[in-house]
């Protein structure tokens, strides 16, 4: 059974708004939208909730999840899967995300350079044995700049219905705040870190002595440096087995730049074209009496069209004209317009990335449109 379930079961969705383990995300979430960590890790990742909220943060580039249960990571695998959207309006920024089958008494090199570390009610399904490795292997071999720990605090224990010992079947220990925060002080100063302790779930009215529901440790490396000196050592052999991962669509991937831009850059041409042959139409329809030759008579190339074609696209003209039943749209207009600007940086790269792909006047500062008349 998932343990967020399990516990909600117990504590009562209605005892706590939004429901506990939504404030546990919400509270790594808040912490990433605040220090803009690059890659983020999460230890005992289960149903891989928290991941598939935290994909959604635009600071992240790369994901990993680490549970010693395979079948409970693939419950809901396919959420951490790119959409079709994805793929029609790919992110600026990179992301990969991977699963991993492990236990986190256990070293593996994949699992190194992070900027955070959750383990979000993690540490209480640990076996002693376990435990005694487990601050080894993150705070010295993986070393990230923070690590998040989630617990049990066992003083709101007798506020929960029921009066249960543990919160969930599987809980080896469950620690009250002094036990806490000895284990995470002792663990701090011996690997380098400092550490703030804080939680969610408040208690009722009148019992605040008893403190958070979820007792929640931040700890933060005093010496960044000593993060890429502990990493430079051999890293010990691969003993994860991956079971997922997935490489997001992103614009730093030139071919999905220069899909995007081919999209963009067709679409303003486009939208430039309809405004150009509604206006000529419209001057048209002044100067002509009779409806019935409004439509048959109209010809785009008209006199407002200048005869040396050739002269006017070489000057890179930035007003869009018509030459017989080809519209021409200059490159620096369609540069202008702010995605195209912002997905190309100059026109040298849009001329690039559109080469081959659209058609171009002889000199290439032009998007060439056919006229196309619309019956209707």
């Amino acid at each position: 059974m998932d343990k967020n379930f399990q516990e909600e079961q117990l504590t009562g969705v209605s005892k706590f708004t939004p429901p506990l383990y939504q404030q546990r995300y919400q509270f790594i979430k808040d912490l990433v939208e605040k220090y803009k960590p690059q890659k983020v890790a999460d230890l005992g990742c289960a149903d891989c909730t928290l991941l598939w909220m935290l994909k959604f943060c635009s600071c992240i580039e790369v994901l990993a999840g680490l549970d010693i249960c395979a079948s409970i990571m693939k419950e809901k695998i396919h959420r951490l899967s790119p959409l079709p959207v994805d793929y029609l309006q790919p992110a600026e920024r990179s992301l990969t995300v991977t699963l991993h089958h492990g236990s986190v008494a256990d070293k593996d090199p994949c699992m190194l350079g992070f900027d955070l570390v959750t383990c979000i009610e993690l540490i209480e399904h640990l076996q002693e044995s376990e435990l005694k490795k487990f601050p080894e292997v993150v705070f010295g071999f993986m070393a990230p700049k923070r690590v998040v720990i989630s617990t049990p605090n066992s003083e709101f224990n007798p506020l929960l219905p029921g009066g249960v010992l543990f919160r969930h079947p599987d809980h080896k220990f469950e620690w009250d705040r002094a036990q806490f925060q000895s284990w995470a002080l002792e663990t701090a100063r011996r690997y380098g870190y400092s550490v703030e302790f804080t939680g969610v779930g408040h208690p009722p009215t009148g019992m605040e002595n008893v403190g958070f529901c979820t007792q929640i440790g931040v700890f933060v490396r005093k010496n960044p440096q000593a993060s890429t000196s502990a990493q430079s050592e051999n890293p010990p052999e691969a003993v994860y087995k991956t079971v997922f991962k997935a490489v997001y669509p992103s614009l730093k991937d030139e071919k999905h730049l220069q899909n995007a831009v081919i999209s963009e850059v067709i679409f303003r041409a486009q939208m430039i074209k309809q405004s150009l042959l509604g206006r000529l139409m419209s001057e048209h329809e002044d100067y002509n009496d009779d409806p019935t030759e409004r439509s048959s008579n109209f010809q785009p190339s008209m006199n407002w069209c200048s005869e040396d074609l050739e002269k006017l696209v070489m000057e890179k003209s930035t007003e869009s004209f018509v030459d017989g039943s080809v519209v021409y749209i200059p490159l620096t207009t369609i540069f202008s317009f702010p995605k195209v600007n912002q997905l190309c940086g100059t026109l040298e790269k849009l001329c690039k990335l559109i080469a081959g792909k659209v058609t171009l006047s002889s000199d290439g500062s032009a998007v060439m449109l056919n006229v196309e008349h619309e019956e209707n």
